[in-house]
């Protein structure tokens, strides 16, 4: 009798919502399409039982305006991460796990001191008011640039929307950024549509050596400004009836190899 096929269970995936969080449906669609098991969760239910974060390989911060950006991007829920969920967080971490925060997210990836990582508890970098002075909604191109993290499997150029008002990554002195760029932590920068460093709207916010993305020393929790969430189906992109369909969304990638990672864990 042949031997019974091994099932393969599907890594799950915590994203975590609370007021203001509006991209958890969309960031939810996206682990799923790509076969991943996924829960919502609002942070008071983790508050009250921290140790659940334990079932999940992957935990995810989505987009949009956690308690309304009352005192800044991403800061009173990087805060309320910090002070009751710091000790669960960084244990999640060590313990080899994947960590996503898209836009908002990344905010508060960056004010909770997860990125840029590196053992300082401390904030190193901020995420701050675009130079435009205004709120940026439009298509970027991306180059991926760094393949240190599991989301990222090739150096490619992708092609993403933004849509943030305070998206300009700034580090806290140029030791700092030189060492985002030795240790290949900047995953994603701000491209022209032929590859090339360039200004405004190229770079949306005006963000430091164009950085779009960063990782920790690990390539284990990332956070980028563009939405990949956002460009998952290929009916997606904005100019699909005129230059064709592709089989995915540009984004997808980043979520299928974030799901094939976090099947070993």
């Amino acid at each position: 009798m042949a031997e019974a096929a091994t099932m393969v269970t599907a890594p799950r995936v915590l994203i975590l919502r609370t007021a203001g969080t509006n991209c958890d449906q969309e960031t939810k669609f996206a682990f799923e399409r790509a076969k991943a098991s996924v829960d919502l969760l609002h942070v008071n239910a983790l508050v009250a039982n921290p140790s659940q974060l334990n079932e999940y390989a992957i935990f995810v911060l989505p987009g949009g305006f956690s308690y309304g950006d009352d005192l800044g991007a991403g800061r009173v829920l990087a805060n309320e991460l910090k002070m009751k969920l710091g000790e669960t967080l960084q244990q999640f971490v060590e313990k080899g796990r994947l960590v996503l925060g898209i836009c908002n997210g990344f905010q508060v990836l960056v004010k909770t001191g997860l990125l840029p990582g590196g053992g300082e508890d401390q904030q190193r970098a901020t995420l701050t008011f675009n130079d435009s002075h205004r709120f940026e909604d439009r298509w970027v191109h991306l180059r991926i640039g760094s393949t240190l993290s599991p989301f990222f499997q090739e150096e490619d150029t992708i092609y993403l929307p933004v849509a943030h008002g305070e998206g300009k990554f700034v580090p806290r002195d140029d030791a700092m950024l030189q060492s985002l760029i030795d240790n290949k932590q900047i995953v994603a920068q701000y491209v022209d549509p032929e590859g090339n460093s360039a200004g405004y709207p190229h770079n949306p916010n005006g963000s430091t050596a164009d950085i779009a993305a960063i990782c920790d020393p690990t390539g284990r929790v990332l956070g980028m400004m563009p939405h990949p969430e956002r460009h998952v189906l290929p009916i997606q992109h904005p100019r699909w009836t005129r230059e064709g369909l592709k089989p995915d969304g540009d984004g997808a990638t980043l979520f299928l190899n974030a799901v094939n990672y976090a099947q070993g864990l």
